[in-house]
């Protein structure tokens, strides 16, 4: 009788460890293919960085970020990554920082990014068209 006292409680904790187990692999996951691209030519960006943060409501990161780094075709790839908003950045040498989010919701997505060219200051103290040559007072 002492032994069925002992068993049933661990066949019962064994069990639902089991069910838990289940309910985790149960997690929708998708393989995430990322080509990081020039805007202007199309050719490919090397070593650019690719940082994934999973993301909640209006595109706020929920946990810290994972950087991936893209190859000579401007490619890089990320298995496991759950379905649900994801805010990636991707940050270049000489091109201006991207961000935007993404719903993942596929076994396999393939995203492309296209970076821009950093554009010129715009000065107050600059004649512009349109604005008469207007200098400020002093």
């Amino acid at each position: 009788m002492r032994r069925c006292a002992l068993v049933i409680p661990a066949l019962l904790l064994f069990s639902s460890l089991l069910v838990a187990g289940d309910k985790k692999a149960n997690v929708s996951e998708s393989s995430v293919n990322f080509v990081v691209l020039k805007d202007d030519t199309g050719k490919p960006i090397r070593n650019a960085a690719v940082v994934l943060h999973l993301a909640g409501k209006n595109c706020q990161p929920a946990h810290t970020g994972f950087e991936l780094k893209t190859d000579s075709d401007g490619k890089t790839h990320f298995d496991g990554v759950p379905y649900g908003l994801l805010l990636i950045q991707v940050i270049a040498p000489g091109f201006q920082t991207f961000g935007n989010c993404f719903t993942i919701g596929q076994p396999d997505q393939e995203i492309s990014i296209r970076l821009k060219r950093p554009q010129g200051q715009y000065s107050i103290y600059d004649k512009h068209d349109g604005d008469g040559g207007s200098t400020p007072q002093k």
